[in-house]
């Protein structure tokens, strides 16, 4: 993650001019003040405090004697994610991204295939060395078949746009895929149950063994925690390079806000922004330009 302070004017005006696209007009700081209330002026000292000479310092107290440390407690690796040993089998025997999205279309007895308009798989190009990876559909995947479409796919697809990403590569961009950790919306926009989720682990790691990205983006907390098995929120997650592991491949993964979320908290836009900077940074260290 880039520190605001080592910016330089190029990256500083390109912060400036993506936060002026984003709607913003008006600086605001980290901390609030409260300007109702009014600044008490120190008093000046008198000329008799100011000409008294200064008390004499008092000995200092003796060092407390060191206390006996108990040797640090080894950090637990993490807990891989779970995942229905079943769907692995099924999904192991797929080669292409059309015969994922046909298997996954078919599963008319699982519950959420059956309460959605259809299925959302990926959308991009099959080929992109940029990965992407959400949460779930919402409703406008859900109706149109393609993931982030509705207002948080638009913020999306301008977060790209700001580094030389895109779903469509028509101006030379570098091409991404987009894809999402569930495949298909859950009733209410509600959160992806432990079981939904094990259920379309294995198809999502089979859509990454297939397309062989070089770097994944995780939007939100749920492909993060599933694809590196941690379990922090994405607040403590986001703008930390992590790596997903694939049998021996590791693939550099970077977890940020989920557009939506940012919808919701404009104010933490400024975190999205540092991590794509990072992104932008990852790719030109790795070669990854567009054409």
């Amino acid at each position: 993650m880039i520190n605001p302070d080592d910016m330089d004017a190029q990256q500083a005006a390109e912060l400036l001019r993506w936060q002026v696209e984003m709607g913003a007009d008006e600086a605001i700081g980290e901390e609030p003040v409260d300007r109702t209330r009014r600044k008490e002026k120190a008093a000046a000292p008198s000329p008799a405090q100011s000409s008294a000479p200064p008390p004499a310092a008092s000995p200092a107290p003796p060092s407390p004697a060191p206390r006996a440390t108990t040797p640090a407690t080894p950090a637990r690796p993490a807990r891989p994610a779970r995942a229905d040993e079943g769907q692995a089998a099924r999904a192991a025997r797929c080669n292409t991204l059309e015969e994922i999205f046909a298997a996954l279309d078919a599963m008319r007895d699982f519950p959420l295939r059956r309460t959605a308009a259809n299925t959302v798989h990926t959308a991009g190009d099959p080929e992109a060395r940029v990965m992407l990876i959400g949460e779930a559909p919402g409703r406008d995947e859900d109706l149109q078949g393609e993931p982030f479409v509705g207002r948080s796919g638009q913020l999306l697809d301008r977060m790209l746009a700001a580094i030389g990403l895109s779903r469509k590569a028509e101006r030379g961009e570098l091409p991404v895929l987009i894809s999402n950790t569930i495949f298909w919306r859950p009733p209410g926009n509600r959160k992806p149950s432990e079981a939904e989720a094990a259920h379309c682990l294995p198809w999502l790691i089979r859509t990454i063994e297939i397309v062989r990205p070089e770097i994944i983006v995780c939007l939100g907390a749920t492909p993060a925690q599933r694809l590196s098995g941690r379990t922090q929120g994405i607040l403590r997650l986001r703008g930390q390079w992590l790596e997903c592991e694939l049998g021996e491949r590791r693939i550099p993964m970077l977890p940020t806000l989920h557009p939506a979320y940012l919808l919701r908290q404009p104010l933490q836009k400024r975190l999205a922004w540092r991590d794509f900077i990072s992104l932008k940074l990852r790719m030109e260290e790795m070669g990854l330009t567009g054409q």
